[in-house]
C-alpha cells in the first residue's frame, strides 16, 4: 500500500467565502471537512490565487490563548498573521489544526504554564504532567491537502517534523520556507526551547545559539 493510499478518503463539508482583515481585507474562502483520520475541527484557509503546481502551505496548530488573546508567551499570534500576511501576497493555503498545546488541550496546555514559571520549559512541562512532549500528528493535514487536491507544496516552516510528517504521507516537499523568528523578553525562553528541541530557528540566548 502507498502512504497516498493509506491516508483514507475525506470529502469537502463546505466552502464559505469570507473577508479577512488580518489578511489585508483579501477575501478567502474557508473550507471544512468530512472523514477526516480525527475528531478535531480542522479548518482550511484557502486565500487566491494559489499556485496550482506548489502552493505556499502552512500548517498552523491552534493556540487560543496567542491566536486569540495576544499572549506574550509564545510566538504563535505572531505566525498567524506572518502568515496571513504572506497569503494575502502570494496565494496559497492556511490550514488551521485544532491541537492545541501541541495536541494536550488547553486546560491542560494551561497547567503547565504552572510548571513553566518555575523554571521548567515547554516540551519538559508537557511530560510532567503525563503528556507527551508534542503530541500534534499531521496526518488530518496531510488529508486535507489530498481532498484538497494538493499533492505538492512549498512548506512555511521552522518545524522539520512537519516536513518529515507530510513526506511520511505522501505530500511532495518542494520546498521548505523559514518563517520569521519573532522574539521577545516574554517568548525567549519558549523560542530557546524550540530551538534545542530541533526548531530551525536561530535563537540567541544566555546559553544557547542555533542557527537555521
Amino acid at each position: 500500500m502507498t502512504a497516498g493510499a493509506a491516508l483514507g478518503a475525506a470529502t469537502v463539508r463546505a466552502r464559505v467565502p469570507v473577508d479577512l482583515h488580518r489578511a489585508a481585507g483579501r477575501t478567502a474562502e474557508l473550507v471544512t471537512f468530512r472523514g477526516l483520520p480525527d475528531d478535531g475541527e480542522h479548518l482550511a484557509c484557502l486565500v487566491p490565487p494559489r499556485d496550482t503546481g506548489a502552493p505556499l502551505v502552512r500548517l498552523h496548530s491552534e493556540c487560543l490563548t496567542g491566536d486569540v488573546f495576544g499572549s506574550t508567551r509564545c510566538d504563535c499570534g505572531p505566525q498567524l498573521d506572518e502568515a496571513l500576511n504572506l497569503l494575502a501576497v502570494h496565494g496559497g493555503v492556511l490550514l488551521y489544526l485544532r491541537q492545541e498545546g501541541r495536541g494536550i488541550g488547553l486546560y491542560n496546555k494551561l497547567d503547565t504554564y504552572l510548571l513553566q514559571d518555575r523554571g521548567t520549559d515547554t516540551f519538559e512541562a508537557n511530560r510532567l504532567i503525563g503528556r507527551g512532549a508534542d503530541e500534534r500528528d499531521y496526518l488530518a493535514a496531510a488529508v486535507m491537502l489530498r481532498t484538497l487536491g494538493l499533492h505538492r507544496v512549498r512548506l512555511l516552516t521552522n518545524n522539520p517534523d512537519k516536513v518529515r510528517q507530510l513526506r511520511d504521507h505522501g505530500i511532495d516537499i518542494a520546498e521548505t520556507l523559514p518563517t520569521g523568528v519573532h522574539l521577545t523578553p516574554g517568548n525567549a525562553a519558549y523560542l530557546e526551547a524550540k530551538a534545542r528541541s530541533g526548531h530551525h530557528i536561530p535563537v540567541r540566548g544566555p546559553e544557547t545559539e542555533v542557527r537555521a
